[in-house]
């Protein structure tokens, strides 16, 4: 016979108590017992709300991979290729605060999801300390003691996303090689789930929250005896719930807290109760939910009275304990007392966490992502404007949530003026918020108003008292700010002025670096009869300097040709000026034996005296003899395959490196090139690939190298097998050549 778990259980009780549901944080429940003010009561927990289309198999399938593992809670993230972000789609038994700030994570962010997804493995941190360690922006955002992992949802198509779970503090912090795989076994189960549902399945906008124990939120309450024996003690006891509302309480409890129950159901303490709105009690509920452990504190009832509080937490929720205290507590930790109004803790780690997630930005376009993906949702804005301040006027550098036109409108207005308050928050310095359009139409009456919105905050971005842009956040409803609003978003301003301004920056340096790269490569191949040639470049996913991977062919007669491809250490001007001065010193030598070549291009160097080495590997091709003749400076050897022959390395005996000295010797390898050969030449970034087995990834790329795909096609195919998710760690030049007959 089956059981409900919300039915049946310790502490569950089934006074038949109905409260209405709650809609929102804060607000009391109406409960239908008696008319009793002393009675006990207990409130419904919040309804969810409704499925989106085709969410059910997913619900499912984390709640079973929660209850497999042991975990107390999860989630689902899927990824968005074009804008490159894991959004949180499903949670299981986390807040939804917790949950709301960590809702969209970029595919580049050092935090264990996106490791786990760009690296295609399990990550596992199984402490503080560890996370710490390892992930300093996770551990400063979330700073409680836990355990998680993280693992790539799997499948026929790639991966779609990460799934990850998380253990309290109670966990040994350790998982053995069969825990690891199960962790990957489960999130290749959610990623056929996934495959399975197809187009069906549509991601909901927001997360999905469900409890831990995957059940529905709404449940019956409990009978006389559980809350008449908790009456009968001298503590006072309530209930929360992983939101940190209260769902019961005894009037013990109500008298302790000041409050008549009616007043303190389907609140959160530190809301409804004025002496206990501070960072240091919100913490410790915090602390409690994520860790699972319990926590117990003193706080201070005005005028003069005591109060420990014990947390107990659970999958289900917390459990807490009032007890008065005769005397002023002196060695009992977590002591809070009423001080000045201050910034609730989850603002104060949420803010903590943008700051984090600031640092990490590299472009314009990544802080506009940011700021549309993670600061918009945490402040309940729905538009922005990011402007730059560029001779006396504001350029929009990105926007969410307006038109083109309206966009087209309000790019160019010019700084200098009062008449708009993005000029006026700018000239002063000074944050302006409007509540609703007739506060901005009282106070600028000459401000356009052309996009709808109804509610707006100007952040002016100063860096060093210099005028950097203007942040813009809009409602489209009429929006009151609390004081809570402008202190996290006057400091959130400064943070993104000095992100928006190492951007601009990183993008001219970016711009500048890509067009010298550019010239230095060569702007076409030549073309031959009876050889078909493609070649690729593709900078490193993140860095701002020029790389120094190059590539060239270079035609000797009609038959024959010399194949070029190298890297010079660094990533600098300086690499990229030696890259050029390699490329012209083997040009000028091109039609000689290889070795000697690269002999001459050694002496070239030599004669330059640079500080960076220089790996390369040149080939003489020759068309009508059907042969290639190869020497290499130190280079990955090349890919070869040759038709009715199994493909592979092609193993070259490698010389000096170019750099190290003269007169150093350059073995040549010839081998025959019959019509068909397909020789794919290379740098170390398409191979070297973190995580992964260097003979196994070569040997897996000379897998794709048979059949009749065209070469331009191939050579994305190959870039694709190493970095199927791009944003390769090293720069990566590719050049594919394959003889046809003449």
């Amino acid at each position: 016979m089956s059981t409900n778990p919300r039915r049946v259980g310790a502490g569950r009780a089934e006074r038949s108590i109905r409260a209405d549901t709650l809609s929102g944080a804060g607000r009391p429940g109406h409960v239908e017992d008696s008319n009793d003010p002393g009675k006990p009561g207990r409130v419904a927990e919040p309804r969810g709300v409704g499925k989106p289309s085709g969410v059910e198999p997913l619900v499912e399938s984390l709640v079973v991979a929660v209850r497999r593992s042991g975990a107390s809670g999860g989630g689902i993230y899927l990824v968005d290729e074009t804008s490159r972000l894991l959004g949180l789609k499903i949670g299981c038994g986390l807040p939804r605060d917790i949950a709301v700030s960590w809702r969209q994570v970029p595919v580049t962010a050092s935090v264990p999801v996106s490791d786990a997804f760009r690296e295609d493995r399990v990550v596992w941190v199984g402490s503080q300390e560890e996370m710490a360690r390892s992930y300093p922006q996770t551990a400063a955002a979330l700073p409680y003691r836990y355990a998680l992992a993280a693992a790539p949802l799997s499948g026929r198509s790639g991966s779609r996303g990460v799934l990850f779970l998380i253990w309290p503090a109670s966990h040994s912090g350790r998982a053995s090689p069969r825990e690891r795989a199960n962790f990957a076994s489960l999130g290749r189960r959610v990623a056929r789930v996934l495959e399975d549902a197809g187009r069906t399945f549509v991601p909901p906008d927001e997360p999905h929250m469900i409890p831990a124990d995957g059940a529905s939120e709404n449940f019956v309450l409990s009978a006389h005896a559980p809350a008449d024996l908790l009456e009968r003690l001298p503590e006072g006891f309530l209930a929360l719930d992983l939101e940190g509302r209260i769902t019961f309480l005894t009037s013990r409890a109500a008298s302790l807290l000041g409050r008549h129950v009616s007043r303190l159901l389907g609140t959160r303490p530190w809301q409804s109760l004025p002496w206990m709105d501070q960072v240091l009690v919100e913490d410790h509920y915090r602390t409690a939910v994520m860790s699972r452990e319990p926590v117990g504190f003193t706080v201070l009832r005005p005028p003069d009275t005591w109060l420990d509080i014990d947390l107990h937490p659970d999958s289900s929720g917390i459990s807490v304990r009032v007890s008065p205290r005769r005397s002023e507590p002196r060695d009992r930790p977590g002591t809070a007392s009423p001080a000045a109004p201050e910034a609730s803790v989850g603002r104060l780690y949420q803010l903590v966490h943008l700051a984090a997630a600031l640092t990490d930005v590299v472009g314009v376009q990544d802080v506009v992502d940011l700021i549309a993906a993670q600061i918009l949702p945490a402040f309940g804005a729905d538009g922005m404007v990011l402007s730059a301040a560029d001779a006396g006027r504001l350029k929009i550098m990105g926007h969410h949530g307006y038109d083109p036109e309206t966009i087209e409108r309000l790019d160019g207005l010019p700084v200098d003026t009062g008449l708009t308050p993005a000029g006026e928050a700018l000239l002063r310095g000074i944050p302006l918020f409007f509540s609703d359009p007739d506060e901005l139409a009282r106070d600028y009456p000459a401000a356009p108003r052309i996009s709808g919105k109804q509610a707006w905050a100007f952040l002016p971005l100063i860096v060093d008292a210099r005028p950097v842009g203007c942040c813009i956040l809009t409602y489209a409803r009429p929006h009151a700010f609390t004081a809570d609003d402008r202190a996290v978003l006057t400091s959130l301003g400064g943070l993104v002025a000095q992100a928006l301004d190492r951007a601009r920056l990183y993008d001219a340096k970016l711009d500048l670096a890509h067009t010298l790269q550019q010239a230095l490569l060569p702007r076409s191949l030549p073309t031959f009869s009876g050889l078909e040639v493609a070649a690729r470049y593709l900078p490193a996913g993140h860095g701002m300097d020029v790389g120094g991977d190059f590539y060239d062919l270079i035609r000797l007669d009609h038959t024959t040709a010399a194949a070029v491809i190298g890297d010079v250490q660094g990533h600098n001007m300086a690499a990229a000026a030696l890259m050029g001065q390699v490329r012209t010193a083997v040009h000028a030598t091109a039609g000689a034996r290889p070795d000697e070549v690269l002999a001459r291009t050694n002496r070239v160097l030599a004669d330059l005296e640079p500080d960076l080495l220089v790996s390369c590997l040149y080939a003489h091709i020759d068309l009508a003899h059907g042969q290639m003749c190869l020497a290499s400076a130190g280079h990955v050897p090349p890919l070869l395959h040759r038709p009715g022959e199994r493909p592979g390395v092609l193993e070259i005996e490698p010389g000096p490196l170019l750099g190290i000295g003269v007169d150093l010797p350059y073995p040549i390898t010839t081998v025959p090139m019959p019509p068909g050969t397909t020789l794919a030449l290379y740098t170390d970034g398409l191979v070297e690939v973190p995580g992964t087995d260097l003979d196994r990834m070569t040997s897996g790329l000379a897998q794709l190298l048979p059949g009749r795909s065209r070469l331009d096609r191939l050579v994305d195919k190959l870039i694709h097998h190493s970095w199927p998710h791009g944003l390769p760690t090293d720069d990566i030049a590719v050049l594919l050549l394959k003889s046809g007959e003449a």
